[in-house]
């Protein structure tokens, strides 16, 4: 595909309204896999627009609410850059196959920009458009200070080697080292579906073999290993983030009442669909929280429990199996996408968009739908849904906490020191000098238990700092969607979109226009 096709693509997919980005040119991972195709595939033929379509009505909605003139809109909805880049690569049976690579860069009102980078066939420029486009709203809604970006290559990671994976990272960060589309201050990659820690590691150590005098240079990416600069939390960030949101959402008592439910997490109800990394930790952290997690959905199948699964037995089964199905004690089901269908106080999509569309939407059966993974509820689907009193809890709200987490450890990167590191042993040394005082004076002889005074005087790890900064970080954007749907009498996706849309505007307003 050569530049000036690119440059169509991009205007098409945008629509008259959306300002044409500049385009460069230049040469549950199973579920995504294996069953995200076709639910988007049916959404197509529902009539559903596609996800780039989707995140510009969701924004176009919330705009007609916010304060901005049309030309700031246009400017904020605007993707300001595209890159396509397409590379050999010399496979293990020496055959040369070409491959294809996006970088997208939304916004940058707040730089660096951040955004995962996923591998999946269905990869393009669209739907890395809108990602970043999410990634963007997303940020400004929880006040982390980046702009959005979202990357892409179009591979099915499962039929590569190791070897040949490790290969086409490294050649695709080259090319981004190249067009100055990757760098601490420029453009900070994430993992996505189909990438993980060692992507991120290959991606870290191939910048920095380019860019050798770049002091900060392996806060060029997260996501990473702990070896390699990574933070402790981040495996759980994006599920843990979920947790607090739904938590807070639940103890909202105008919700729960309008939904006929009790407050609290407590004997929730739940449908959760994929068990990779975002669902399994979702999944968990309700668990323990007292929620019964009634039903799964996976790419080969599903598991109904009335009871509540045993999250914690599945996920050894999960581990040792590589599936879901057949776990002990659950009915196992055949298509997945029935357990979508099911009764229930809360589902959970955790797999990736258009999973809930105009054509199954009428029989989805769950009183709130929480969005973990990114734009699993399409437009039209969004109406029928609340015009059965079905709430929704927006995916750039929901999901942020792997942005947020991802953000701490760009933090740490750039200060050269793990957080703890400074204070733990300093505040563990002035509780234990309170806590004897306080038995000496009032203690009447009588001394704490080992155990609880372990529990007092403990300090902060660096897993304390960073699940504290995210939990601060959901609470205060909870209440902040809740307040501004109170104020406008709107959806929480519209509030949240909205909140975003102002602090953009308000960040352009004030910087200007250069030059």
């Amino acid at each position: 595909m050569g530049l000036p096709h690119v440059a169509q693509l991009a205007i098409r997919a945008a629509g008259a309204a959306r300002q044409a980005p500049k385009v460069l040119a230049g040469g549950n991972l199973n579920f995504v896999r294996q069953a995200s195709a076709a639910a988007i595939e049916q959404a197509a033929n529902a009539g559903d627009p596609n996800f780039l379509e989707s995140v510009d009505m969701f924004f176009e909605k919330a705009g007609a609410l916010a304060s901005p003139s049309s030309d700031v809109l246009a400017e904020i909805k605007a993707c300001n850059n595209i890159l396509k880049v397409q590379f050999p690569l010399k496979l293990s049976n020496g055959r040369v196959e070409l491959v294809e690579a996006y970088r997208a860069q939304h916004s940058h009102h707040r730089t660096p920009v951040k955004g995962g980078v996923r591998m999946a066939p269905a990869v393009d420029a669209e739907e890395t458009m809108a990602l970043a486009a999410l990634m963007t709203f997303k940020c400004a809604l929880v006040d982390v200070p980046f702009g959005g970006a979202k990357g892409g290559i179009k591979i099915d990671p499962k039929k590569y080697t190791i070897y040949e994976k490790e290969a086409i990272i490294r050649r695709y960060t080259a090319e981004l080292v190249k067009k100055n589309f990757i760098g601490p201050a420029l453009d900070v990659p994430a993992p996505d579906y189909g990438t993980g820690p060692q992507e991120m590691a290959w991606i870290k150590d191939t910048y920095q073999g380019l860019r050798p005098n770049d002091i900060n240079g392996h806060a060029c990416v997260t996501g990473k290993p702990l070896e390699e600069g990574g933070i402790r939390g981040r495996p759980q960030a994006t599920g843990l983030g979920v947790f607090y949101g739904l938590r807070e959402f639940l103890n909202y008592k105008d919700l729960t009442d309008r939904l006929g439910l009790a407050p609290g997490m407590k004997d929730k109800t739940m449908i959760i669909q994929g068990f990779g990394n975002v669902g399994r930790h979702t999944a968990e952290f309700v668990h323990k929280a007292g929620a019964k997690v009634i039903a799964l959905a996976e790419h080969d199948g599903g598991l109904i429990d009335e009871n509540g699964l045993d999250i914690d037995a599945l996920k050894a089964y999960h581990q040792k199996h590589g599936t879901i199905t057949g776990f002990p004690g659950a009915k196992t089901v055949k298509d997945p996408y029935s357990i979508l269908e099911l009764p229930c106080d809360v589902l959970i999509p955790a797999a990736l968009e258009s999973q809930i569309h105009s054509g199954n939407a009428a029989r989805i059966q769950a009183k709130l739908v929480a969005e973990a993974a990114n734009g699993p509820v399409t437009p039209p689907a969004e109406d029928i849904l609340e015009a059965k009193g079905t709430v929704i809890l927006p995916d750039l709200l929901m999901n942020a906490g792997g942005v947020t987490v991802s953000y701490f450890e760009w933090l740490k990167n750039l200060n050269h020191v793990r957080f703890g590191r400074m204070s733990r042993r300093m505040e563990e040394h002035s509780k234990q000098v309170l806590v004897t005082a306080i038995e000496s004076e009032f203690g009447n002889g009588k001394k704490l238990s080992d155990m609880t005074r372990k529990l007092i005087t403990k300090g902060g790890t660096e897993e304390d700092f960073v699940f504290s900064g995210l939990e601060e970080t959901m609470v205060i954007a909870v209440e902040d969607v809740i307040k501004m749907a109170k104020a406008k009498n709107c959806s929480f996706r519209t509030a949240a979109y909205l909140i975003s849309i102002e602090k953009i505007s308000t960040s352009y307003r004030i910087s200007g226009i250069f030059p």
